[in-house]
């Protein structure tokens, strides 16, 4: 019996500290792939808080909601059931039971999640999701948005904010979009994120205590090695 204690308590002792990781920035930095990748290798749960947004924006959508009319979808923010899987190796979203995954990436979407996602009740609804996923994560979470380390997971171990030139952001979104006008793809991205660092509710915004990471000129292979590093040295001194 004494064995099996002492195994299990060295085994506690070598496992790696479970840890938050918040991961914002604006469209087309990598945040993504990023976290997904780092998730993936680290062994932590994932979560992407854009696709929750994206989510409840095509419920409106699809029930005639008018999504410019900000009570309209503040009455209506508590009644989709939105559930996210955390697995970074094949993460998964359904909305009131049925697969959202495609659906909720097309271009309506897309040009309509800001105008949702400014709604205050709707921001209240999803926040109150994200953290409680976040708090049942038991190896931790890599948790990627807009405003994860300020608003959402102000206590996250580890924050990182990635940043891009709106060239490189939108180079890289024109090469997701089979036939995706580059030109377009950049005024869209810069409109996005006046939208976003504009809203009065949680705007897109770095944390005080955010690692920023440009990675304009950095391969996705060498941003995800340096988010790996920075969490691996957090699990490190917990």
């Amino acid at each position: 019996m004494s064995t099996t204690v002492e195994t299990v308590s060295a085994a506690a002792r070598t496992a790696p500290a479970a840890v938050i990781v918040a991961i914002d920035g604006p469209s087309g930095t990598g945040k993504s792939s990023t976290s997904k990748a780092v998730a993936a290798q680290l062994g932590l749960s994932y979560l992407d808080t854009g696709a929750q947004y994206r989510a409840i924006t095509w419920w409106m959508l699809n029930n005639g909601i008018d999504v410019h009319d900000a009570a309209e979808v503040a009455t209506a923010a508590a009644k989709p059931v939105i559930v996210s899987g955390t697995d970074p190796t094949g993460p998964t979203i359904t909305v009131d039971g049925e697969d959202a995954a495609g659906p909720i990436r097309t271009q309506e979407v897309t040009s309509k999640v800001s105008a949702v996602s400014a709604v205050p009740e709707v921001r209240t609804r999803i926040t109150e999701l994200q953290r409680a996923i976040a708090a049942g994560a038991e190896k931790g979470i890599v948790v990627e948005g807009r405003d994860i380390g300020t608003t959402v997971l102000p206590d996250a171990d580890i924050k990182i904010f990635l940043t891009a030139s709106p060239e490189a952001r939108a180079a890289r979104r024109s090469g997701e979009v089979k036939g995706s006008d580059l030109a377009a793809t950049k005024e869209a991205l810069i409109k996005r994120d006046a939208a976003d660092s504009g809203r009065k509710t949680s705007p897109l915004a770095k944390a005080d205590d955010a690692v920023e990471v440009d990675t304009t000129e950095l391969t996705l292979q060498q941003v995800i090695e340096c988010v790996v590093t920075l969490v691996g040295e957090k699990q490190a001194a917990k």
